[in-house]
């Protein structure tokens, strides 16, 4: 770039930053994913549901459990090997859901595990249709079926076949008990599944997905037998946005393409933002450069669940863990939205409650949507390492 024209360095370094945002869930993004993505259609009330499902982590609160009905919404036995498309009701709504059950099932009990998104408008699949679709729950269900466990995926308050159910006319309603109740709700179906064992039921969360998970298991009933925490969110919401706007920044720094005045300027409206949210008040965004305004604009649009999702504190929960629950935690070296850096603090307070099982496990080479590093946009692929990684989780219930 040339000296002539030292205004676009900014510009084009938070955009990278802005992406990576995005990807955390602090737009109208996926935590699964690397690129941003479109605010769905449906006007204002659709945008602002959409956003709020973005911050749609557990209530650090205990959840209330929800009623739930549930029967297949295709015919069919729902003990047939395969897909069944499947629905339940939560507190008004109708959410839809596939129960994947494996091809060798052969009527006795079996593990099943409940498999949770990541932030932002991500389907029952792990997608953001049209332009991120990396399958990643799908795939996981897959290969969870293929080693002999029961699964369920859905489509969480704001995405695919649910959509806003009775929120469609106040989205601003949604709360994060809203996005816990329904995955409670969910825990429950697969429980009352003919073919699920109580002894080996099991969630599988990825990003986000983990943190409601470690508060799901809290008062499920029957008890979690084992987490599988994928790429967790593993820190305060608004610490992970520091770390990452800072080693974003300082990159750019090095790499000459960003100046150090403007790096104090990104850095310092990024602590005044967090400061305010967490004080209760809205992030002034006056003079905030663009990228970093949009996003503390949506926070500000969403401000209940930014501070309930910054107040919780994972491995708090990770640390009341029984003692008999089976924890892995995967940490792939090329996930660039939650570095392995900041797995400590989990991975010890699972090891203060005494849980067993695989514990940490690093991929080497592996991105925050469990795929190979340099992967393009269209791969649906899990990493070679993530598949050894869950069919290492899935041996502990065989």
């Amino acid at each position: 770039m040339s000296p002539s024209a030292p205004s676009n360095r900014p510009a084009v370094r938070l955009a990278s930053a802005i992406a990576l945002l995005t990807a955390l869930g602090l737009t109208a993004g996926c935590g699964s994913g690397d690129k941003p993505e479109p605010t769905p259609a449906g006007g204002r009330a659709a945008a602002s549901a959409a956003a709020s499902a973005v911050v749609s982590a557990a209530a650090q609160v205990e959840a209330t459990p929800a009623a739930a009905s549930a029967s297949p919404s295709a015919p069919g036995s729902p003990t047939a090997p395969g897909d069944q498309q499947v629905s339940f009701v939560v507190n008004g709504t109708t959410t839809y859901g596939t129960l994947h059950i494996p091809p060798n099932a052969t009527g006795a009990k079996m593990p099943a595990a409940l498999l949770l998104p990541g932030s932002g408008p991500t389907d029952r699949n792990g997608n953001q249709p049209p332009q991120l679709m990396p399958d990643t729950l799908a795939d996981i269900a897959q290969q969870m079926g293929d080693d002999g466990i029961m699964t369920l995926r859905y489509d969480k308050y704001g995405t695919g076949q649910t959509g806003l159910g009775t929120y469609a006319g106040n989205p601003g309603g949604l709360d994060l008990n809203s996005f816990v109740q329904q995955a409670t709700a969910a825990y429950q179906f697969l429980a009352g599944q003919p073919g699920a064992d109580p002894q080996r039921l099991l969630i599988a969360g990825h990003s986000e997905g983990a943190m409601i998970a470690l508060e799901v298991q809290q008062a499920a009933k029957p008890a979690v037998a084992g987490l599988a925490l994928l790429e967790p969110q593993d820190e305060r919401l608004l610490d992970l946005v520091t770390l990452q706007v800072d080693q974003q920044v300082d990159a750019a720094v090095s790499a000459g393409q960003l100046g150090s005045a403007e790096a104090t300027t990104v850095k310092t409206a990024v602590t005044n933002g967090v400061s305010s949210i967490r004080a209760g008040n809205p992030a002034d965004t006056t003079g905030m450069p663009g990228a970093i305004a949009t996003v503390f604009q949506s926070l500000n649009a969403n401000l209940a669940f930014a501070r309930t999702d910054d107040a919780v504190y994972p491995p708090d929960l990770a640390a009341k863990l029984p003692s008999s629950t089976k924890v892995m935690v995967t940490c792939g070296t090329a996930d660039t939205q939650i570095p392995c850096s900041t797995t400590g603090p989990l991975v010890s307070a699972l090891k203060t409650a005494g849980t067993g099982g695989p514990g940490l496990v690093t991929l080497p080479d592996v991105t925050h949507l469990l795929q190979p590093a340099g992967s393009p946009p269209t791969t649906n692929t899990l990493a070679p390492a993530a598949q050894q990684a869950i069919h290492t989780f899935d041996q502990l219930w065989q």
